[in-house]
């Protein structure tokens, strides 16, 4: 019995050898054929690939072979899991959203599924400072994000969502401030407010807010509005009055004779009762 459990383990590690032949050196190269291998033996391979190789997507290729010799397998499910992080670690973001996607339509009541569906989202999360001024990445990810957290609330991917949340819902508050300076730094000023009011309406809880009512002070004074820019100046005042923001503001308005006041029946107006009745931000 000695003799067999020893030939066994002799076969076992010839077969590991085998499969880890050629990772000496740095090389990745997979052998011809995994056929012979077990499940477990090339799942082993590709996370010893994950691990080693200076390029993750290599080891999608054993991860891949685990689902296609051995389907509907508790190492297939592992395998599909994998893919989808092996793909995003090459940032290679659609192909990690394609394997997240096949992982929630097979197992959509696995205890992965969460994780497959926070993969899902960071696939469009880490894609964000790269889109320049087209914000339907953003607006994608701010949706997966919130399925994350409404479909698996109890789970630390919902935490991790919250936060990627605010900070993509602030990048969509930075993007329309961004081009709202543009337009006020050439004179634009219609269009200049109506991309800081943007700001002031639907992201009123990101950082930008104090700024975006600084901006409509000096544009509405620009354009002779006094009504409008003592109203967002009595608005800023109330919110951030130690801000850096309310002090240029204030100083605008005295330099323009005036004063930080609700007055006049501009949007703004609006704003300012609501804040007053607790219902601002």
């Amino acid at each position: 019995m000695a003799g067999i459990r020893s030939a066994g383990s002799l076969v076992t590690v010839a077969l590991s050898v085998a499969l880890l032949a050629g990772c000496g050196g740095g090389s990745s190269k997979a052998p011809e054929s995994l056929d012979s291998f077990t499940a477990e033996e090339i799942y082993k391979r590709g996370e010893y690939e994950l691990e080693n190789s200076r390029k993750p997507e290599d080891a999608v290729h054993y991860f891949s072979e685990v689902e296609r010799l051995y389907p509907y397998s508790e190492w297939a499910k592992r395998a599909l899991i994998m893919q989808a992080y092996s793909y995003h670690r090459a940032r290679d973001y659609e192909e990690a959203r394609g394997a997240a996607q096949r992982f929630l339509d097979t197992y959509p009541g696995d205890e992965d599924a969460a994780y497959a569906k926070y993969l899902l989202a960071l696939s469009y999360y880490d894609q964000i400072d790269e889109v320049g001024r087209d914000q339907g990445l953003t607006f994608q990810a701010l949706q997966a994000l919130r399925e994350v957290i409404e479909q698996y609330p109890d789970t630390e991917y919902a935490r991790s969502s919250i936060l990627k949340f605010d900070l993509a819902f602030d990048h969509l508050a930075g993007k329309e401030m961004e081009i709202g300076r543009y337009y006020l730094k050439r004179g634009h000023y219609t269009a200049a407010i109506n991309r800081f009011r943007v700001v002031v309406e639907e992201y009123q809880t990101t950082t930008h807010t104090p700024e975006a009512l600084m901006r409509l002070v000096e544009a509405y004074l620009a354009l002779g509005l006094t009504n409008e820019a003592q109203t967002a100046g009595a608005i800023l005042g109330h919110n951030f009055r130690s801000s850096p923001f309310y002090l240029d503001a204030y100083a605008q308005l005295r330099g323009a004779g005036l004063t930080p006041e609700a007055t006049g029946n501009s949007w703004l107006t609006g704003v300012y009762r609501q804040m007053i009745q607790g219902k601002w931000l």
